[in-house]
C-alpha cells in the first residue's frame, strides 16, 4: 500500500514538473536555431531614417540648376504682294498716315525654353537634355540660375557638345570668378533594381517651382517610346530608357534621377503624354560612356551601319496578284534615297528582291539580318524582279545617315 502511494507521488511530481516546463518555455524567448531563423526580419532603412530622403534632396538640390535658354529671333520675310504693294508710294502715304502698315515685318518676341540640369564638376560642367538647349551654334542664349549661399546669381553658360539621338548635353558656365560649384555624384545605372525608390528633383513649369522634389520607384528598364520634335514634326525614338512613377513634369527635362545612395542614375528626360505618373529617364551610364567624347569633339561619333538607301515593305497576296509575281518571295522597293548606294546602283520603285548574295529573301526582316552580316564598302550582288525579267544588280554598301538612325 504505501508502495503504491510512494509511486502516485512521483508520478504526480513528475506531472507537475512537466506542466511547470512548458509553461515557463511557452514563456521565456525563443532560443532554438529554427525559432531564430522565424525572427522577424531588420526593420528597412526608410524606417530606421526617416529623413533620408530629405538628406539626399538637401545634398543634391545645391547641384540642380534651373536652365533658361533664349533663342534669336527670326524675322518674318514679307510676301511677294506686300512687297508689290508697299513700293506704290501713294499707297504708303495714305496707309502709313491712317494705319500701321500691316505688310511690314514686325519684331517678333524671342522663343524661350526652359528645363533644368545638374553640375558634375566644381568648375560648372553642367550635365542636361540636348532638347532642353539645342545644339552648339544655334545661336541661343543660355542662363543658368544657380541657388546656393554665397553664390545665388545667373550665370551664362556654353554648349560644349550635344546629341539629339541620345538627348544630352554638356554646358559650360562661365566662370570668370573661378567659383566653386557643389555638385552631385555619379551612379551606376546598370546596377539599378526595378522597385527601388528613386527622388527626382528639377524645375516644373519654370523658376517659380524650383527645387521640387518628387519620389517614386523604378518602374522597369529598357524602355523605347517615340516622341514628335516640335521643331521638325519628325519622331524621334528614345531606347533603353528608364521608366518611373516619381512626377516629372514640364520644367524637369534635364533634372538628376537619384537612388537612396544620393547618386545620379538617370537623367529625366519625358513624361508619358497619355497616361499619369508615368515618367522617363536616361541611364546615367549612357551619359558616362559618351561624356569625355562631347566635352572634347562636341559630338558623339557613331558607329558605322551599312546601309542599301531603300524604303520596302513585304510581299502581300495582294501585291503578288498585281505585279504578276510567281510567288511571295522577296521585298518590293517603294522608293529610292536620292544619293543613296541603292541610287548609285540603279535600284527603282517597284522593284523586287528576291535573293541578297546566295540568300533568299521573303521579308524586310530578312534584308536587314543579311544586310547587318556586311560592313561599309563591301559589295553585295542583288537579284532583282522588274517587270516580270530578272536582274543581278552589284551594289556597295554605304555608311547610314546620323540622321535616319
Amino acid at each position: 500500500m504505501q508502495n503504491r502511494k510512494r509511486i502516485f507521488s512521483v508520478l504526480l511530481l513528475v506531472g507537475v514538473l512537466l506542466v511547470l516546463s512548458g509553461v515557463i518555455g511557452h514563456l521565456s524567448p525563443m532560443t532554438t536555431a529554427e525559432e531564430a531563423v522565424k525572427a522577424p526580419i531588420a526593420t528597412p532603412i526608410l524606417v530606421d531614417n526617416p529623413y533620408l530622403i530629405a538628406d539626399i534632396a538637401e545634398m543634391a538640390s545645391p547641384a540642380t540648376v534651373f536652365l533658361s535658354v533664349e533663342w534669336p529671333v527670326v524675322e518674318e520675310t514679307p510676301s511677294p504682294r506686300s512687297r508689290s504693294m508697299t513700293t506704290d508710294p501713294f499707297y504708303n502715304f495714305f496707309f502709313d498716315y491712317w494705319f500701321n502698315d500691316p505688310f511690314t515685318p514686325r519684331q517678333r518676341a524671342p522663343q524661350r525654353s526652359a528645363g533644368s540640369g545638374f553640375i558634375i564638376e566644381e568648375s560648372g560642367i553642367i550635365l542636361t537634355n540636348q532638347h532642353v538647349v539645342g545644339n552648339k551654334g544655334d545661336g541661343q542664349t543660355i542662363k543658368v540660375i544657380v541657388d546656393v549661399p554665397g553664390l545665388e546669381r545667373e550665370y551664362q553658360a556654353e554648349i560644349m557638345g550635344s546629341d539629339q539621338r541620345l538627348d544630352l548635353a554638356v554646358l559650360q558656365i562661365i566662370n570668370e570668378d573661378n567659383h566653386v560649384f557643389p555638385t552631385v555624384p555619379l551612379g551606376d545605372s546598370d546596377q539599378s533594381r526595378i522597385g527601388e525608390w528613386m527622388i527626382a528633383i528639377g524645375n516644373p513649369y519654370g523658376e517659380s517651382l524650383h527645387h521640387t522634389v518628387t519620389v517614386g520607384v523604378l518602374s522597369a528598364k529598357g524602355r523605347e517610346i517615340s516622341i514628335r520634335n516640335q521643331d521638325t514634326g519628325e519622331l524621334q525614338v528614345y531606347e533603353n530608357l528608364m521608366q518611373t512613377d516619381a512626377a516629372i513634369n514640364t520644367g524637369n527635362s534635364g533634372g538628376p534621377l537619384l537612388n537612396m545612395k544620393g547618386e545620379v542614375i538617370g537623367i529625366n528626360t519625358a513624361v508619358h503624354a497619355s497616361a499619369q505618373g508615368i515618367g522617363f529617364a536616361i541611364p546615367i551610364n549612357v551619359a558616362k560612356d559618351v561624356l569625355e567624347e562631347l566635352m572634347t569633339t562636341g559630338s558623339v561619333s557613331l558607329p558605322s551601319a551599312p546601309w542599301i538607301g531603300i524604303y520596302h515593305q513585304n510581299i502581300t497576296e495582294n501585291l503578288t496578284d498585281q505585279l504578276r509575281l510567281p510567288d511571295n518571295k522577296g521585298v518590293l522597293v517603294l522608293d529610292v534615297i536620292q544619293g543613296s548606294p541603292a541610287a548609285e546602283a540603279g535600284l527603282k520603285a517597284w522593284d523586287v528582291i528576291r535573293r541578297i548574295g546566295d540568300t533568299d529573301i521573303f521579308s524586310t526582316d530578312d534584308v536587314i539580318a543579311e544586310i547587318s552580316n556586311y560592313e561599309v564598302g563591301d559589295e553585295i550582288m542583288l537579284t532583282v524582279m522588274r517587270q516580270g525579267e530578272i536582274m543581278l544588280i552589284p551594289l556597295t554598301l554605304g555608311d547610314k545617315p546620323a540622321h535616319l538612325r
